[in-house]
């Protein structure tokens, strides 16, 4: 064998372990960036967060791919990788998992997964009076479900969770809640998927319900179904809400005698401690009905939240809750209990969306955003914004800024004890 022939081999050797290196590497990115549900969920690296992407006052106006990039460009310079929906008739669903694919392909180890929402209704829901609780809305239904195993079966590896229902066993939820033998079927529906082969193993399927459909109120919620609900789920994800209870539950919010003397931000604070605790017990209330029934599996937070303005229950005529000021309290308390304790908490939300209560603008339910609708970050975010986090980010073309201008006087002037 020539010289010439010797080193051409060993060049082509070299080319083949070059390649090699190079495919271990990409295999390894894609294996660090295509984490199962088991990895993430109650991982304090994974934060999760609510999304709703909707710019206007109705749902018929659909946020475009480039505009959740954009978005999602925001909520991953927070640290968040998690994202929750809630349906799968609306065209936002494949735009957000589109958007998604298209940032992983721009940036090698970007990561977001999503927790898939899908919304249940009873038979004839939303037709007052005459929601039959009993039954469901079958062909609604069953269009939310086939549209949710097409997505996770086509996004593998961004949807790692579906979610059966959004507060759909709650009785308060009066227009359109079902019993819980229709999400157990549901449920049950997914799981044999899996079983089959149809869906992935690694895909978990839960229910995302307030803490008393899970059994952690009152006890005409302990029925047999959802006993066997809890044997079904991969995870139980409850949703606590201490701001709702300022107006409905408003003891635990009282200004106590033993906060005379403190200035008015560390009686604020004192009060937001006493909804950490009350959020806290709600949890610990679903925890200890589990264990009643002889099951042991993960609780994670699939919705809390606290809203920044109200005209109505929880505004200066009301309990006086919402303001800025709280709500970043409420959120900085929360993401340290529930990072300590590795449950993963979904907050509610990312950014404001008025569609939810369009014909009032000043209504609590347009204004639980950690962003504005103009993608201001409000006060839960100024020290992230300080930090230089959202340098060069956009929202719909503009640049991040403070709430305010940035002056905490003048948020703090906004700032009601009760």
């Amino acid at each position: 064998m020539s010289k010439y022939s010797l080193i051409f081999i060993l060049l082509i050797a070299i080319m083949l372990v070059s390649c090699g290196n190079q495919n271990n590497t990409s295999n390894l990115k894609s294996m660090e960036t295509n984490k199962s549900a088991a990895q993430i969920l109650g991982d304090s690296n994974y934060l999760a967060l609510c999304y709703g992407g909707y710019r206007s006052n109705t749902r018929d106006s659909q946020p475009s791919i480039n505009q959740i990039k954009e978005d999602m460009k925001l909520l991953n310079a927070m640290g968040v990788k998690i994202v929750r929906t809630y349906n799968t008739k609306y065209v936002e669903i494949n735009n957000l998992l589109e958007a998604i694919v298209a940032l992983k392909k721009e940036q090698t180890n970007f990561e977001m997964y999503v927790m898939l929402g899908v919304w249940i209704d009873c038979e004839n829901a939303w037709i007052n009076p005459s929601p039959n609780h009993e039954k469901e809305n079958e062909k609604a239904n069953s269009d939310e479900i086939s549209r949710a195993v097409k997505l996770a079966k086509q996004y593998p590896e961004i949807i790692k969770v579906i979610s059966v229902g959004n507060e759909a066993m709650v009785k308060w939820a009066a227009s359109y809640y079902v019993t819980p033998n229709i999400i157990l079927k549901w449920v049950n529906h997914l799981q044999k998927l899996k079983v089959e082969n149809q869906l992935p193993k690694d895909l978990w399927i839960t229910s995302s319900d307030n803490f008393a459909s899970w059994g952690g109120g009152d006890t005409t919620y302990h029925v047999d179904d959802l006993k066997k609900l809890y044997q079904a789920v991969d995870y139980v994800s409850m949703h606590t809400y201490p701001m709702h209870d300022t107006h409905y539950n408003p003891v635990f919010w009282d200004l106590k005698t033993n906060d005379e003397g403190l200035s008015k931000e560390e009686k604020i604070d004192s009060l937001m401690i006493r909804s950490l605790n009350y959020a806290k017990a709600q949890y610990l209330k679903v925890h200890n009905y589990m264990q009643s029934i002889g099951v042991d599996k993960p609780i994670h937070i699939g919705e809390t939240g606290w809203a920044t303005q109200s005209d109505g229950f929880y505004g200066p005529d009301g309990s006086r809750a919402c303001d800025e000021y709280k709500s970043a309290r409420y959120y900085q308390l929360m993401r340290e209990w529930t990072n300590k304790e590795h449950i993963t908490c979904f907050y509610f939300e990312a950014f404001d969306e008025i569609w939810k209560d369009a014909n009032n603008p000043n209504g609590s339910e347009n204004h639980f955003g950690l962003f504005t609708l103009d993608g201001k970050a409000k006060f839960a975010l100024w020290e992230m914004l300080d930090q230089g986090k959202f340098n060069g980010l956009t929202r719909d073309g503009r640049p991040i800024e403070k709430t305010y201008k940035g002056n905490k006087l003048e948020l703090l002037n906004t700032v009601k004890l009760p």
